[in-house]
């Protein structure tokens, strides 16, 4: 028998012979593998089911509602204090690590920068294949050459590139099957989220809206790569209804008839508006439907060459997941000059309405520091958070010499995803307090190239931190909120052991208690913690990893460790 083949057949296996050995505390965790069909392929069934799966950690946010909570308590509040280094696995690329580990029944896939993929043994780290993407003569991106992970399905594994292509693999070889082109790197298109695996179809957005892009999300044939559909994040109407508001309220100073005079002297800028799609799509299975947020519009500081809305730039958006078709959409910050973009995934979870009733919502942190909770059905927003971070001078207009407001351009919470415990009613996030100063200076399209009309400076005599805080998403309050001495980026996860897990630029990594924040475990990485972690179960012991390398965008400690973390014995 082949290696690989003992990798794969041992846990499944074990789920029935362990089982009588145990007891009743693990039964659950350890049969679950049993429940989900053939596990020498990811079903369907599999990745449908994977909110109750305390063994795989199979979407890069957990499950498709995206609530990044591991439904084991193995590892808790009583026991965390023994969590000890299992493995270090250390991949061939030292540079900014942000992959989210994706484990498929003792088998761990972990991306790097410059578009690298290692299969690895989860209980061991020995690693089974390696797969380097041969990058095309053009590559184009924005906040450094980072990977997010990949997608399971079926028996392939599907990567977004840098130099904008889906790739799948064979998940047994790491053999490429088909590659096609998403966007044309030329033109500044660029590939760092992970793919999201659903019902025979692959879905994907795109970076490049500093670079004057068009946005979007397609979904691809998972057997084939046949493009499916498009939707186009900037609509060819992209002018809306002229907000004058946030969706806080607060008045942003918009000169609403300086910005219709440059439309009938312009048009409608949507070719080149921006709009990237950074983050996976949340999916909504009973009704079809998914649900992603739209990054800052192209040029980023100068709004004087694109009036309008400009839609559907910093919002919430739901489509159809079979025919793309548009559903609704919620707009944050309408005509963004600041670079407060959406980016952060969305979150599905039922909420209480205004009047107290229990519906379907989704759950958006803001680089503004607010968490915005929505009515799932229309994308109304419901309510939005106490402010995480400081809020100063909102919304003064950049000048070519500067000004200050808070946030500043990186959060708030950033491309961090969130995190969710029902059971306490809160959301987890991750925060950024860097304050800066916003400057524009009116450039034309520059085909291709960078493209900020101006620039947000640091302000190098200000204090720079960061936080994690709980927010109560049924009243807006925050529940806890912990400082950290470095602005915090790279995602956050919860556990039934009542336990969230993340980490820190200065490379540690920690374990909070989930009701109180009180810090409970800490290690020391090596290399800034910039990374989402994951959490598993095989052979009847639950892991927690993360990926040490640090972060291009803050300048954090490179490395390049994965490190899987269990319970001494």
């Amino acid at each position: 028998m082949q290696k690989w083949q003992k990798v794969l057949l041992a846990p499944f296996c074990a789920g029935f012979i362990f089982s009588f050995a145990v007891g009743v505390a693990l039964e659950g965790e350890v049969k679950a593998g049993t429940l989900y069909g053939d596990m020498m392929h990811v079903t369907q069934d599999m990745l449908n089911r994977a909110d109750g799966d305390a063994n795989n950690f199979l979407h890069t946010n957990g499950n498709y509602e995206q609530t990044r909570y591991y439904p084991s308590s193995q590892i808790n509040t009583g026991n965390v204090k023994n969590l000890r280094p299992a493995w270090i696995f250390q991949t061939e690329i030292v540079e900014s690590l942000e992959t989210t580990p994706i484990v498929v029944n003792g088998v761990m896939y972990v991306t790097t920068s410059f578009n690298h993929i290692h299969a690895l043994d989860a209980r061991t780290g020995e690693e089974l294949w390696h797969y380097k993407h041969k990058m095309g003569p053009i590559t184009t991106y924005c906040c450094g050459p980072n990977n997010r992970g990949v997608a399971v399905y079926r028996d392939k594994v599907y990567m977004g590139t840098l130099d904008s292509k889906l790739v799948a693999l064979d998940a047994r070889t790491g053999r490429l099957i088909w590659e096609v082109g998403i966007g044309d790197p030329e033109l500044g298109y660029s590939e760092t989220m992970a793919p999201t695996a659903v019902n025979g179809k692959i879905l994907i957005g795109t970076n490049g809206g500093e670079y004057g892009i068009r946005g979007f999300v397609k979904a691809y044939d998972a057997d084939s790569g046949r493009l499916l559909w498009t939707f186009n994040s900037i609509p060819k109407n992209s002018v809306g209804v002229w907000a004058t508001h946030d969706a806080t309220g607060r008045n942003m100073h918009r000169d609403i008839k300086a910005e219709k005079k440059a439309l009938k002297k312009l048009g409608d800028p949507y070719k080149t508006l921006g709009g990237g799609v950074w983050q996976n799509p949340a999916v909504d299975l009973d009704t079809n439907r998914i649900y992603f947020v739209v990054g800052n519009p192209s040029p980023d500081l100068d709004g004087s060459i694109r009036p309008g809305d400009n839609l559907y730039t910093n919002s919430l958006v739901s489509v159809d997941l079979d025919t793309g078709k548009y559903k609704c959409h919620f707009q944050y910050i309408a005509h963004d000059v600041w670079d407060l973009d959406a980016v952060s995934p969305p979150i599905l979870i039922d909420v209480k309405d205004k009047k107290g009733k229990t519906v379907p919502g989704v759950l958006h942190g803001g680089k503004t520091g607010h968490v915005y909770v929505h009515n799932r059905r229309d994308c109304s927003l419901i309510r939005f958070s106490e402010a995480m971070v400081p809020q100063e001078d909102m919304w003064v207009l950049p000048t070519k010499e500067g000004r200050r407001m808070l946030p500043g351009a990186n959060g708030g919470v950033e491309w961090s995803p969130m995190t969710t415990n029902v059971d306490l009613g809160l959301v987890y996030a991750i925060n950024l307090h860097q304050p800066m100063t916003y400057h524009v200076e009116s450039t034309p399209y520059p085909g291709g190239k960078l493209w900020l009309g101006g620039a947000f400076k640091v302000i190098p005599s200000e204090e720079q931190w960061g936080n994690v805080t709980a927010v109560d998403y049924n009243t807006g309050k925050i529940r806890w909120k912990v400082k950290t001495p470095q602005p915090m980026i790279g995602g956050i996860m919860a556990t039934a052991g009542g336990l969230t897990f993340a980490g820190e630029g200065n490379g540690q990594f920690k374990a909070y208690d989930s009701a109180t924040g009180n810090v409970l475990w800490n290690f020391q990485a090596g290399a800034g913690v910039n990374a989402p972690p994951s959490s598993y179960t095989v052979d009847g012991k639950q892991y927690i990893v993360v990926g040490a390398g640090g972060n291009v965008q803050l300048n954090y400690k490179r490395g390049n460790n994965i490190i899987a973390f269990t319970l001494a014995d």
